[in-house]
């Protein structure tokens, strides 16, 4: 017995050695090579942070020596960091800045390109361009929301905050402005406080509407100087008003922007779209998730959603939380908040769902969900009082 127990040991031992070795995981290396060393600190970083930030971001490993850098890692992870350093190259190379801020959308847009992202739709990246800067996209979203701007002459922006719904939009309406293509750019928002009461706003109908509207005053002030923006509102070429001044005008030959439209009623929305006049290009842009509406009131950004799927002439570009490009952490609270809605819509549709017609009647009010007794009078199971 013991001598077969020993035999079958020795052949499990040579069975196991014969077995062939974990293979360690594919590498790859690449060497980049630069041809201006000056530029090279600005590539880098301040210490070296933007390329600590790649490696944490990609995983990789990245060692510098003169002008020549190297990458080695994972290879599918080394392409998304040679993709990025080759795009903050670039930007180097026509004379553009790379800050932290850069480095993060070139990351994006790499990781899209690697992932084969729908939502990328052109190799060569689009831009809105504008006498006081070049908006490029950071995320591949963008790049795709860009797009439609360019191609439709109805587009909604739907997303979390901090995509760049709003700031694109104003981008490029400020673009087509500065190239004679519109006479004038109309910015409207639904005056809807954000769970608060604010009550009575002193002074004149602007003062009292500016503060709804600030978000888009802070996006013209990045397009255009704020001489320029103080001008061009005071001869008109740029307009903001509050929505509920809309009804019975067309807009013809300006780009017409709605923001904050999950806060319209399905009224509101349709009186909006129905502006429309020659010449105009709209853009509408809102989260469904943060709706400041009472409670009961349908938005008419998620209606109009629902009624206009498929027309043509209208494009939608949708966002998520990958597409966040304030604090990195707003992107983590934003995925956060949809996790907690998923569960809250799973519990809902638990409770919702049918009963089994042949399981014993329970009193779920007494929280312990005991059986009915049916031997208790219609006074008892009512309770005292009826």
């Amino acid at each position: 017995m013991s001598a077969t127990t020993s035999v079958a040991s020795r052949q499990g031992d040579l069975r196991a050695m014969a077995r062939p070795a974990p293979s360690a995981p594919e590498q790859r290396s690449v060497t980049l090579q630069f041809d201006d060393n000056a530029l090279l600190p600005l590539l880098y970083g301040e210490h070296d942070r933007h390329l600590a930030r790649v490696e944490q971001r990609t995983g990789v490993r990245l060692s510098s020596r003169g002008n020549r850098l190297t990458i080695a890692g994972a290879p599918e992870r080394t392409e998304v960091a040679e993709a990025a350093l080759r795009a903050l190259w670039k930007r180097l190379e026509r004379g553009q800045s790379v800050t932290t801020a850069e480095v993060e959308a070139a990351l994006r847009m790499a990781e899209g390109e690697a992932e084969n992202d729908p939502r990328l739709p052109l190799q060569d990246v689009p831009e809105i361009r504008t006498r006081k800067a070049a908006i490029a996209p950071r995320t591949p979203a963008q790049a795709a929301y860009i797009d439609l701007l360019a191609r439709q002459e109805m587009c909604f922006g739907i997303g979390p905050a901090g995509t760049g719904k709003t700031y694109l939009a104003v981008a490029q309406g400020v673009a087509l402005l500065q190239a004679g293509r519109v006479d004038r750019i109309v910015l409207s928002r639904p005056a809807v406080e954000a769970g608060e009461r604010l009550g009575f706003l002193p002074g004149d109908l602007k003062e009292k509407v500016d503060p709804y509207l600030r978000p888009l005053y802070d996006a013209l002030h990045d397009m255009l100087p704020a001489e320029q923006v103080a001008r061009r509102i005071a001869s008109g070429e740029i307009e903001i008003a509050p929505l509920a001044f809309m009804r019975g005008r067309t807009l013809a030959h300006c780009f017409a922007i709605l923001d904050e439209a999950q806060n319209t009623t399905p009224a509101q929305m349709k009186m909006f779209l129905t502006r429309m006049g020659e010449g105009t290009r709209m853009v509408i842009t809102g989260d469904p998730t943060q709706v400041d509406l009472p409670p009961g009131q349908k938005s008419g950004l998620t209606e109009a959603l629902r009624i206009l799927d498929g027309v043509p002439g209208i494009g939608v570009a949708r966002f998520d939380e990958r597409d966040v490009v304030r604090h990195p952490l707003v992107a983590r609270i934003v995925a956060a908040y949809a996790q907690e809605d998923q569960k809250r819509l799973q519990s809902a549709s638990f409770a919702r769902a049918p009963l089994d017609p042949g399981a014993p009647e329970t009193d779920m009010t007494a929280g312990r969900g005991a059986p009915i007794d049916a031997r208790r009078g219609k006074k008892d199971q009512d309770g005292p009082g009826k």
